[in-house]
């Protein structure tokens, strides 16, 4: 599967089943604000995305700050949309609408569970669950535009 050629993308040897979506080289900028992002299919036109929330994704009440799950989200609509099938990788955010229901936790694993809804040829639509220990923090869907070419 190609990838952008900025994103280090193998088999994750900490968690088996699991693929790195690495920007380390890139660590200037705001992707890597997440830290460790990791992926997998999930079957037709579905991708899980996981990161693993730190002290420095928290707020002030010590639950996952609003802005890295909005942050978490729009990298999910990039890495599970690139696994879930569509092709993204010089896509732009057209829209993002997220429902949030529960705190997210400091310290356990929070997967973004990815669906490829529709994808034409300059737009592609998600639908998406953020999922915390069997608890559902938030729900979401956005759209992608796609470039017209690599810049």
């Amino acid at each position: 599967m190609d990838v952008h050629p900025a994103i280090r993308h193998e088999p994750d040897p900490e968690h088996p089943g699991w693929w790195t979506w690495d920007l380390s080289s890139y660590e200037g900028r705001f992707n890597a604000v997440l830290g460790k992002l990791l992926v997998r299919e999930d079957g037709p036109g579905r991708a899980i995305c996981r990161m693993f929330p730190g002290l420095r994704h928290a707020n002030l009440g010590d639950i996952i700050h609003g802005g890295a799950l909005l942050t978490f989200i729009d990298m999910a609509f990039f890495a599970g949309g690139r696994l879930a099938g569509a092709e993204v990788a010089y896509a732009v955010t057209l829209d993002c609408n997220v429902r949030f229901l529960s705190p997210g936790a400091i310290g356990v694993p929070l997967d973004a569970e990815v669906e490829l809804l529709r994808e034409t040829k300059r737009l592609a639509f998600f639908n998406g669950r953020l999922v915390q220990d069997g608890t559902l923090v938030a729900i979401f869907s956005g759209a992608l535009r796609k470039g017209a070419r690599a810049p």
